[in-house]
């Protein structure tokens, strides 16, 4: 009786491990064009100067670190908001257009990384910027909602 009760525990604990991994990776196509979605939502609010849209894409964790395409490491959600909003200020008519877009959702269904490029134009007062930036993105679900928790972006080097 003993020994049924030990493999009926067993097989037990073992489907139930199973079943949670396959919900966790679930659909993960959805749960790729859930994470599309946010970095869309990312790139209108940064092309429309939207900080609610902004501020709904990205975790407001005070440790976080994010790097822009050049200065000092952007340390908490108060240092990102203020580092954009300064952004806004100085550029006008933005546009991004985004390519070679790869999500890698992690096998517990809760992390992501994704790797993007961008052709980024702006206006500084009257002169015209155009810069090949190369992102890398790591967005964590939480709530049942994906959030941006970590961004780097770099200019890529042009001949």
């Amino acid at each position: 009786m003993k020994k049924i009760l030990i493999s009926v525990l067993f097989f037990g604990i073992l489907f139930i491990t199973s079943c949670e991994k396959r919900v966790a990776l679930g659909d993960i196509e959805a749960e790729k064009a859930n994470i599309n979605s946010v970095l869309e939502n990312y790139v209108k609010s940064v092309e429309n100067e939207d900080m609610n849209l902004y501020a709904q894409t990205m975790a407001h964790d005070s440790e976080m670190v994010n790097f822009g395409s050049s200065g000092e490491p952007i340390i908490g959600w108060d240092a990102l908001k203020k580092a954009i909003e300064g952004q806004n200020a100085a550029l006008s008519e933005t546009k991004i257009d985004v390519s070679d877009m790869k999500i890698h959702v992690g096998e517990d269904g809760k992390f992501c990384c994704a790797t993007c490029l961008w052709n980024f134009q702006a206006k500084i007062g009257e002169n015209a910027i155009k810069l090949p930036v190369r992102c890398t993105w790591i967005l964590e679900k939480r709530e049942n909602r994906w959030i941006i928790v970590h961004f780097h972006k770099s200019v890529a080097a042009t001949e």
